[in-house]
């Protein structure tokens, strides 16, 4: 017999004007399950509906344009039918009672010319990844040397931001999150090993930051307050990202974002190598958590026991599980009764059909 144990994990609480069951949120996850043209099927339909019981599901990386795309078989939200394709999700989320975020991704140089149509990826510099590879149709390739956006250009994406945040809404998602993190287009922005520009989006923490901002800034102006959110990961070193001073930088940048009616922020507590990186703060939630405003979701690597503890501390509302929730569709009721989890396939975490996406077993 199973023991329900009371724990703050499921309680429930609010972000965004929501009411949520739990304290518990589905982490944002690439699982390249869309068609080549970025339009979800109705087995994606099913992979989240089978998890509407996490107080909050933030959606997979949504392509924000054509531009963005950076692997295969990710889906987009930019054409008439990758929007109807999303409202058949968001709809069936609702009716199990579920609320769920689109992620907003745009992957810059993270992506490679055979997966674009022969397109040159871009970033705020000509500064090529090293040291990894790359995912295409065609097997892993060496990343190639992106081309640097012109300032007109990274204007024009900002309004593209906002154009998928209206988009988003219109597909029936309860708000936005912006994937500022793990070494993405607004993350290259931020950090100067990837951002080595001389015009207003680059040299000083705050003109590098200032992409972010901007894209926050249109996003709430679009959708309202308590609608938009942000991802972030001062430290993680993830496709080549450095941060030269992330204590100030960072602490800037959640000053401007307290300006706005913000959901909620997002925080990725990466470990990282200390002897390689002693300027970056030992625990991110401690850090940088308490800065925000706005409610706090915590990420990486979190147990049961260990969400638990960070709930405890005061500073985080709710923890967010990626790969847990991949393997566990039912994972509030699993924590709720202490049950044995079921253990993440990474062989079939990426593309393929509906083994390791939809076939995971529920308790009884």
């Amino acid at each position: 017999m199973f023991k329900k144990i009371k724990m703050k994990l499921l309680e429930s609480t609010n972000v965004g004007g929501k009411t949520l069951k739990n304290s518990m949120a589905m982490a944002p996850m690439t699982r390249s399950r869309a068609t080549m043209h970025g339009v979800v099927g109705a087995s994606t339909i099913v992979y989240y509906t089978q998890r509407a019981s996490a107080g909050l599901i933030i959606s997979e990386a949504i392509n924000i344009s054509q531009q963005a795309i950076g692997s295969p078989m990710t889906p987009g939200l930019y054409t008439a039918e990758q929007i109807a394709a999303w409202k058949e999700v968001t709809q069936a989320v609702h009716d199990k009672g579920g609320v769920i975020y689109a992620q907003l991704w745009h992957t810059g140089r993270v992506g490679h010319s055979l997966v674009k149509n022969g397109e040159q990826p871009v970033a705020p510099s000509a500064i090529a990844i090293k040291g990894q590879q790359h995912f295409t149709m065609e097997g892993m390739k060496d990343y190639e040397t992106p081309r640097a956006l012109r300032t007109e250009e990274v204007t024009g994406i900002v309004q593209e931001y906002k154009q998928a945040a209206i988009n988003a809404m219109e597909a029936g998602f309860d708000g936005v999150e912006l994937h500022a993190a793990f070494g993405y287009l607004p993350n290259q922005f931020l950090a100067e090993s990837a951002n080595q520009r001389s015009d207003q989006y680059g040299g000083s923490n705050d003109n590098r930051n200032r992409f972010v901002v901007e894209i926050m800034h249109e996003l709430t102006e679009a959708l309202g307050p308590d609608k938009a959110a942000i991802r972030l990961s001062p430290t993680s070193t993830y496709n080549n990202i450095i941060h030269q001073a992330p204590v100030k930088q960072f602490t800037l940048l959640i000053h401007e974002l307290n300006k706005l009616p913000l959901s909620y922020l997002h925080l990725m507590n990466v470990p990282f190598p200390a002897d390689k990186f002693p300027q970056y703060p030992a625990n991110v939630i401690e850090t940088f958590g308490k800065l925000s405003k706005h409610p706090v979701i915590a990420n990486f690597g979190y147990t049961r026991e260990t969400g638990e503890a960070e709930l405890k501390k005061g500073i985080a509302g709710l923890i967010s599980y990626g790969s847990l929730f991949l393997a566990n569709p039912d994972l509030p009721k699993r924590f709720e009764l202490n049950a044995e989890l079921n253990k993440p396939d990474r062989a079939t975490m990426y593309g393929g059909k509906d083994e390791g996406y939809i076939d995971y077993p529920f308790l009884d």
